[in-house]
């Protein structure tokens, strides 16, 4: 199953004339592409599907759910930690 899961933008830079990210969600840090929400901050909310950020969520959202994700035990399966 492939799941958006929210994470937290901690850097930005270009590479490889792509707007990249790293994002962290909840302790792993992965790259993201940034490119489709190119509106997006450090510091901002992001859901990412597969590499990709798709929206912009607020904290509260992102909070939350992280919250769910980690109840249902898919958290760590998305981010390929089991």
């Amino acid at each position: 199953m492939c799941l958006g899961v929210p994470g937290k933008i901690v850097e930005i830079y270009e590479s490889g004339g792509l707007r990249m990210g790293k994002v962290d969600f909840g302790g792993v840090t992965r790259e993201t592409c940034l490119a489709y929400v190119p509106d997006l901050r450090e510091g901002d909310y992001t859901v990412v599907h597969v590499g990709f950020a798709i929206s912009r969520l607020s904290e509260e959202e992102a909070q939350a759910t992280l919250a769910v994700l980690r109840e249902m035990g898919d958290l760590e399966e998305e981010l390929g930690l089991n």
